[in-house]
């Protein structure tokens, strides 16, 4: 049940829902430290598919390009995909980060990022960001302070 609701704290997170993983992490890392790879990679899993929730609607936006209130038109969308493609997508490493994280992966969505590229890239860059989190919760003992 724990790995459940880190999961899905997590993939709430990388949504544009006001969901917290970390204090979720960080408790059950405090419970259970021995536990912490499979804690790692469950947020991991979980919040990169949330943020593909947001690549997802992105790339679903793309269905009104031809209305008034779409911010690309015709050859400036295009124009703007091939950009993204070739240099944006290296955003997606930074997926993970608490201001603007969220954005990049639904801008990935409309600039039409490959849904294998758009999840390696957002996988890396967000289970790093766990990982520094387990390192540090059980490295600078938090979990004596904690618990």
């Amino acid at each position: 049940m724990d790995y459940l609701i880190l999961f899905l704290s997590a993939f709430g997170a990388a949504t544009i829902l006001p969901f917290y993983s970390e204090v979720v992490l960080i408790g059950l890392l405090v419970a259970a430290p021995e536990s912490w790879f499979l804690l790692w990679l469950t947020a991991s899993i979980g919040n990169t598919l949330g943020a593909w929730v947001n690549w997802a609607i992105g790339k679903y936006m793309l269905h009104y390009k031809e209305k008034k209130w779409f911010p690309f038109k015709g050859r400036a969308l295009d124009a703007a995909q091939r950009w993204f493609q070739k240099y944006g997508v290296w955003s997606l490493l930074l997926a993970w980060a608490p201001i603007g994280g969220d954005a990049i992966t639904f801008i990935a969505g409309v600039m039409r990022v490959k849904l294998g590229v758009f999840l390696l890239l957002t996988l890396i860059g967000k289970s790093l960001r766990y990982l520094i989190l387990v390192g540090a919760t059980l490295e600078l003992g938090l979990l004596e302070l904690l618990g």
